[in-house]
């Protein structure tokens, strides 16, 4: 069965381009070109992806994927964010809040269909990983996207989620920031590696009520970080 994916542009022409090559690639291809219409799409049947531009009229994309990503049923939806934007703080954002990739307009069609090979192909394989992983006190499960630290539900933003659900998969493994940085993000990222500073330090506070769980998330000086054993 071919992926479904979601091309959300108000710029008509944009969206026949993309659409005209995600149907030759052979993917179901569903467009809207506002906020209001991703949102009552999504409820109603579910994309493997979206293709989000970021300047849509009634809900921008920065909001719907902050919606998106914040809800249990449709925060796994990988999102590719469009925008005529080239500002760095724009890209932040919208990585931030947890979009999988990022591309500026113009663009060349066939370096996105390359990202939507991309990011599809990385989101199947987490999707057939075991629904759930325990490790001491910390509990993650993978098909709700939920974690939970002694029968308490962590509030995780998706990139504190993803970066933990990374850790706690690779015991023992230490990550330069860079490295963190394009396995979480999803593909190189040239931002500042202090973002990675800022997620250890919300994940650890966060973890705060079991100091065993939180310490494991170990500085390596000189390198990254690690998840230590518990």
């Amino acid at each position: 069965m071919a992926n479904s994916i979601l091309v959300v542009d108000d710029e008509s022409s944009i969206a026949e381009l993309i659409e005209f090559n995600l149907q030759k690639e052979g993917y179901h291809v569903e467009k809207t070109d506002n906020g209001h219409g991703v949102l009552d799409l999504v409820r109603t049947n579910k994309p493997d992806l979206i293709i989000l531009d970021l300047m849509i009229p009634g809900i921008d994309g920065i909001e719907v994927c902050r919606r998106l990503k914040g809800q249990r049923h449709t925060a796994g939806i990988p999102i590719i964010m469009l925008t005529a934007k080239n500002e760095e703080v724009d890209k932040i954002v919208g990585l931030e809040l947890g979009a999988d990739d990022y591309m500026t307009k113009p663009f060349s069609p066939r370096e996105l269909m390359a990202r939507v090979k991309a990011v599809l192909r990385r989101s199947h394989k987490e999707s057939i990983h075991d629904s759930e992983l325990v490790v001491g006190k910390l509990r993650l499960n993978f098909s709700s996207y939920t974690a939970y630290l002694d029968s308490e539900k962590l509030e995780l933003t998706p990139k504190e989620y993803e970066l933990l659900k990374l850790f706690i998969t690779n015991v023992g493994k230490a990550y330069t920031r860079e490295q963190l940085l394009e396995k979480v993000w999803g593909y190189e990222y040239f931002g500042d590696t202090r973002t990675v500073d800022v997620h250890v330090r919300h994940l650890r506070a966060k973890m705060a009520a079991e100091p065993k769980v939180a310490e494991a998330i170990e500085t390596v000086r000189g390198v990254g970080y690690r998840f230590s054993e518990i």
